[in-house]
This record gives C-alpha cells, sequence and structure tokens, in this order.
C-alpha cells in the first residue's frame, strides 16, 4: 500500500448507509483527507441521509453539502467508474453478515461494527447523544487505523490490526466482540 501515488481509497459499509458509514466518511475524508480518501454505501441504501447525522455534523463543523446514500453496487469491481480500494470496513453488524460485492483493488477488509444510533428510542437528547457516541467510537478506531505504520506492516500483521481496531471499544460499552 502507497500513498505516494494516491490517497488510499477507504470504504465504509452498513445496509442503510444513512447515518455510520456517512459519519465514519466524514471523519476520515475531513481529519486525514490528504492520506486517505473514504466512501460509503449500503447493501440496502436508505436513500437518505438520517436528519440526526446531518445535525451532527454541521455542529461539530463537517460539510454535509455532497453527503448522500448510496448502494454498494456503485463500488463493485464490474463498474468502470469504481475507485481501485485499499480498505473495506462494515461499521453495522447486519452489513458484515452479508454477501459483498467484489470490490476492485482487493481490499483488506475488517469489521468495525458499531450500534446502530437510528434504532435508539427516547427523548431528542437521549437520541443525540447516541449518535455523537457513533461519532466518538468511529473517530477513535479512524484515529488508530490513521496512525498505523502501513509501510512496515506485511499483509497478515496488518489484517490482524485492522481486526483489533473493531474491538477497541467494545471493552468500554460491554458490547461483546464477534469475532
Amino acid at each position: 500500500m502507497t500513498t505516494e501515488d494516491r490517497p488510499m481509497n477507504v470504504l465504509f459499509l452498513c445496509t442503510r448507509n444513512s447515518a455510520r458509514s456517512i459519519i465514519a466518511e466524514s471523519i476520515m475524508n475531513r481529519t486525514y483527507g490528504p492520506r486517505f480518501k473514504a466512501y460509503s454505501a449500503g447493501s440496502d441504501p436508505s436513500g437518505e441521509v438520517n436528519p440526526m447525522t446531518i445535525d451532527l455534523l454541521k455542529r461539530l463543523g463537517f460539510p454535509t453539502e455532497d453527503l448522500r446514500s448510496k448502494a454498494w453496487e456503485d463500488f463493485a469491481e464490474d463498474r468502470d467508474d469504481a475507485p481501485k480500494l485499499d480498505f473495506v470496513f462494515t461499521v453495522c453488524d447486519d452489513a458484515a453478515g452479508e454477501t459483498c460485492p467484489v470490490w476492485p483493488g482487493q481490499p483488506m477488509t475488517a469489521h468495525w461494527g458499531v450500534p446502530d444510533p437510528a434504532k435508539v428510542e427516547g427523548t431528542v437528547s437521549e437520541r443525540a447523544f447516541a449518535f455523537a457516541d457513533t461519532f466518538r467510537m468511529l473517530n477513535n478506531r479512524i484515529s488508530i487505523f490513521a496512525s498505523l505504520p502501513f509501510s512496515s506492516l506485511d499483509k497478515i500483521s496488518l489484517k490482524h490490526r485492522l481486526d483489533k481496531i473493531g474491538a477497541v471499544d467494545d471493552a468500554e460499552t460491554g458490547r461483546e466482540t464477534a469475532a
């Protein structure tokens, strides 16, 4: 993997592509844009970004104009315009269990599942907290990922590290790790 020629392309997947994967795409592009180009998509996209996702990102000063819910087929290998992917991360448990398309570039994959903030019921404040907590978890994982010494890791070591990143917040939240 080299960042000399181009940024490394990262695809974040979630079934609906309305909250978690959109948040991850935004974090990666804003914070690590020179080294990485992030995308997001879903197996069954909702067709719109969750309004609470937009509200959170706007409050944090993230651009939201170009965010949209996309199908993962837009990034499949049989598409001429699909970017060559270096990494594909599922951020929801449902998408992790689905049969994905073949991705161009033979990317490394890992599961970084986080709870779906859109499923949280309660007051507006409780729901907003769920979105903020999702942002925190994804920001932590992306930060760890971006700090990896890519040039000095072989593929097996890198894959092991990617998988470990998916368990980072599980100890904090009490969630059980699937792996």
